[in-house]
């Protein structure tokens, strides 16, 4: 009998599952959406309950009675960095707070870059504090809801919520404690205990293991809600961009993922780096594998935004009409901060800019504009990872905007950078089911189930002009950034 492994991946927007042997062919998948919670402005909840729970126990009651017998392990990964504070019970207390698109904690940023200086912070824990980091929002919830502080016995992310509800084990990964700055050490792997002290005090802190080690067995009690078997291994997870990197075989220093979705997110693989203060330098998935990251706020959001606006259109006939409109969009420059930006500029009050319009412009070159704007964001992010590390050695594409060959063709002529695309493309879910076919020892540590399918290679012919539209994008932000902070004034003022 064929052993099978369980992957699940909480997303953004969906949970996804998949069965697949120790080989890697896929048996099975699962997918349920769900939504995010949007309370205020700047804030972005998930009700850990409803969605990573609900979501986990709905797709392993489909998919492990395909498996019977032959389901060996489990292993799930997750939305992260994030946060959500739980009672003894493992009762959240409050909606989790989810990555860098919750903006909340910016003032208490500012008051530990005060405390303990930005360059202290950067050489210690690999990376500046931005929207995406955990230290700040711990800060902010003790600060502002003190009666929940005081009855949190724990905090977790999705994986390692998820993980002690099958075990009743709590335990973290090192890639996602790497993210929780100022709170782990980059230098000694490990949590910064005195930071934790300063910062988070009172709240035990989980135990750390490397992604794919196992953690535990799934619990009577758990077998009981999701009907996946009792004793059965369950592999720590990780935070799902890196889950994904590790099954699209982004392993080798400078290997670039580069995932398409609502945000874009990048991983580099990297034999060393200098901590740069626009990047994430963080622990990898396996020892002694370090990475670069870093993510921009808005880009599949914004094409779909962009849908609504123009009354929906099917989106065959509105990429049929961008792609006639000439590379440069007909002289329309787009900056895709609509829910402000993190790399390269971390500036959470940035915002949209459409420049250039007349009336002689349509749907069509909005469309293509947006998608010439988030390119020159992805150039930028490129152009960083060679200054902090160096060149990309290999670029791979992976993410559901992958299947807008426009969408891809034109990152690929604005970098200059070919792309590979793997023949399966199963998202981080497929990189949970590796990592817990390696914890379990069912294959070798260094196992890779990715193979290329489509090379997309830029088009020469728009090379010139796309290198003037790159120039003006970054001339764009500095240009403009003054009135947009005013007009997010205004915004703020209205409650918006």
């Amino acid at each position: 009998m064929d052993e099978l492994l369980l992957g699940i991946d909480i997303g953004s927007s969906s949970t996804r599952g998949v069965l697949a042997r120790a080989d890697g062919t896929p048996v099975a998948q699962a997918e349920r959406r769900h939504g995010l919670s949007l309370p205020r402005p700047g804030w972005v909840e998930h009700d850990a309950e409803k969605v990573w729970w609900r979501d986990l126990c709905s797709i392993a009651r489909e998919l492990a009675p395909r498996a019977g017998a032959a389901l060996k392990a489990v292993c799930v990964s997750g939305i992260g960095p994030c946060v959500v504070l739980c009672d003894a019970e493992l009762r959240p207390l409050r909606p989790a707070i989810l990555y860098g698109i919750d903006t909340r904690a910016h003032e208490e940023i500012a008051e530990l870059e005060e405390r303990y200086g930005i360059d202290a912070l950067l050489a210690r824990g690999g990376s500046a504090l931005s929207s995406q980091a955990i230290g700040p929002k711990m800060l902010w919830l003790r600060r502002h809801e003190p009666e929940l502080w005081e009855c949190t016995t724990g905090w977790y992310m999705a994986s390692s919520f998820v993980a002690a509800r099958l075990t009743g084990e709590y335990v973290l990964d090192h890639h996602s404690a790497s993210q929780c700055d100022p709170l782990y050490d980059m230098q000694s792997v490990a949590w910064a205990d005195d930071m934790i002290e300063e910062i988070a005090p009172g709240v035990p802190f989980p135990r750390l293991t490397w992604p794919g080690e196992t953690v535990g067995a799934v619990t009577a009690a758990a077998a009981g809600e999701t009907g996946l078997p009792e004793g059965i291994a369950v592999a720590n997870g990780t935070v799902d961009a890196w889950a994904e990197a590790f099954s699209a075989g982004v392993r080798r220093p400078g290997e670039v993922m580069v995932m398409y979705g609502t945000t874009m997110f990048f991983v580099q693989a990297v034999a060393r780096a200098t901590p740069h203060r626009s990047l994430w330098f963080t622990q990898g998935i396996q020892p002694g594998a370090p990475t670069l990251a870093a993510g921009m706020s808005t880009s599949g959001a914004l094409t779909e935004w962009l849908r609504d606006l123009v009354g929906r259109p099917a989106w065959d006939e509105l990429l049929e009409e961008s792609r006639q409109v000439p590379a440069g969009s007909r002289g329309l420059l787009l900056l895709p901060y609509f829910e402000g930006e993190r790399t390269p500029i971390y500036d959470h009050n940035a915002r949209g800019t459409v420049t250039g319009l007349t009336l002689s412009h349509g749907r069509a070159e909005l469309l293509r504009a947006s998608y010439e704007g988030i390119a020159c964001g992805v150039r930028q992010v490129l152009d960083t990872f060679t200054a902090a590390a160096s060149p990309a050695s290999r670029v791979v594409a992976i993410g559901g905007g992958t299947r807008s060959s426009l969408w891809t063709q034109i990152v690929s002529d604005v970098t200059g950078a070919e792309q590979h695309m793997p023949e399966v493309t199963l998202g981080a879910s497929y990189g949970d089911a590796l990592l817990a076919a390696i914890g379990t020892g069912l294959v070798p540590p260094d196992t890779d189930w990715s193979n290329t399918g489509e090379i997309v290679r830029p088009d020469a012919e728009n090379a010139e002009v796309y290198e003037e539209v790159f120039q003006l994008y970054g001339e764009l932000y500095p240009a403009t950034k003054d009135i947009v902070h005013r007009l997010v004034a205004l915004q703020q003022r209205d409650g918006r």
